[in-house]
């Protein structure tokens, strides 16, 4: 069988709707193959071309003038393309980020998202907990993912802890993704072009065949 390619990812926007005029602001993801983290991320701010809410500021911390020199979407819509292209999409709350994700592509004349192709680890985690705490941090919580580096929203860091949180709910082969990547605030992430971190050597599978069918097999139930 196949490897198993997945991007865990998350954005940050300007607002609740993109039918409203609110557009992305950053993108994080990481790649998981057949279940382990291979080091390569992405990560970009975005200047959306409009004001920053100060509710919005309030939740991930990036406000307009940090913003103002970095690129627009058009400018990144290729390396973002290219670095998810093959993979499963792994998102909490799936239709929040794709309906985002779905108005930038469409600016730039890109295939959107499918959403029915993607995990939803927020209808994950309503099917095994119904009526419990199930944002990220109360899966986190629940999971006992350190969240310690998470004073406000980010999607790269968010990306890593999901990823640890979506493992969980999979069976909780590897508990411990964190990278190590600071969130204080947006002036301490990575701002610039994104730059895949290869390993200097292969890394092994951990995954059993068996371990691999029955991880298809939960993905493909999530799809529909």
């Amino acid at each position: 069988m196949a490897d198993i390619r997945e991007i865990v990812m998350d954005t940050e926007t300007t607002g609740l709707d993109p039918a409203d005029g609110h557009r992305i602001v950053e993108i994080g993801a990481l790649e998981l193959i057949n279940q382990v983290p291979t080091g390569r991320t992405y990560h970009q701010y975005i200047n959306p071309r409009r004001d920053m809410p100060a509710e919005a500021e309030a939740i991930h911390g990036i406000s307009e003038e940090f913003l103002a020199d970095k690129p627009v979407f058009e400018a990144i819509a290729q390396d973002f393309i290219a670095f998810i292209e093959g993979g499963t999409l792994v998102i909490h709350n799936a239709a929040f980020d794709v309906k985002f994700l779905n108005a930038e592509l469409k600016r730039v004349g890109a295939a959107p998202l499918k959403l029915d192709e993607a995990v939803d680890t927020l209808a994950i985690a309503r099917q095994r907990f119904p009526g419990a705490q199930n944002s990220l941090d109360g899966l986190s919580r629940r999971f006992g993912v350190d969240t310690s580096k998470r004073v406000k929203h980010g999607a790269l860091l968010d990306s890593e802890i999901l990823a640890d949180v979506y493992l969980e709910l999979c069976g909780g082969r590897q508990s411990a993704l964190v990278m190590d990547v600071a969130s204080s605030g947006p002036e301490e992430t990575f701002t610039g072009p994104y730059t895949a971190r290869q390993r200097p050597e292969p890394l092994g599978s951990l995954v059993t065949e068996a371990e691999r069918e029955r991880h298809a097999a939960f993905v493909a139930e999530f799809r529909g």
